[in-house]
């Protein structure tokens, strides 16, 4: 049966400013637990701790730029790009350009805070 999502749940976001975070399809939204897609707005000079999720995040960036930090270096992922993050793996997103950066992240299997595995 199709079901349709009129709206967004706002999610609180972690890091050292606001981000908004909206989840159309996920754990809280749609009680699906395969896959989340949310969208996110973030400042400038924001950015949150390292993690290591259970999670591949795939995330097309819609306007700004996505700064991701890993194990193997830095990334600056522009508008008009794509960026796969593998589940395992350690890493770091932050928006340290003026007008920050807005994003769509679909996570495989959904998104949860017991599975991002944030750094302290």
């Amino acid at each position: 049966m199709l079901t349709l999502i009129k709206t967004p749940t706002v999610i609180e976001s972690v890091g050292n400013k606001p981000k908004r975070i909206e989840e159309y399809v996920g754990r809280i939204n749609s009680a699906t637990e395969t896959l989340s897609i949310a969208k996110m707005v973030s400042a400038a000079g924001w950015e949150e701790p390292g993690q290591t999720p259970e999670f591949d995040e795939y995330t097309l960036v819609l306007s700004g730029m996505l700064r991701l930090e890993t194990v193997d270096g830095t990334h600056d992922v522009c508008a008009g790009q794509a960026v796969i993050a593998p589940a395992g793996q350690w890493v770091r997103y932050s928006t340290p350009e003026d007008g920050g950066a807005e994003y769509v992240a679909i996570c495989l299997p959904a998104f949860s805070p017991g599975t991002v595995h944030r750094d302290s």
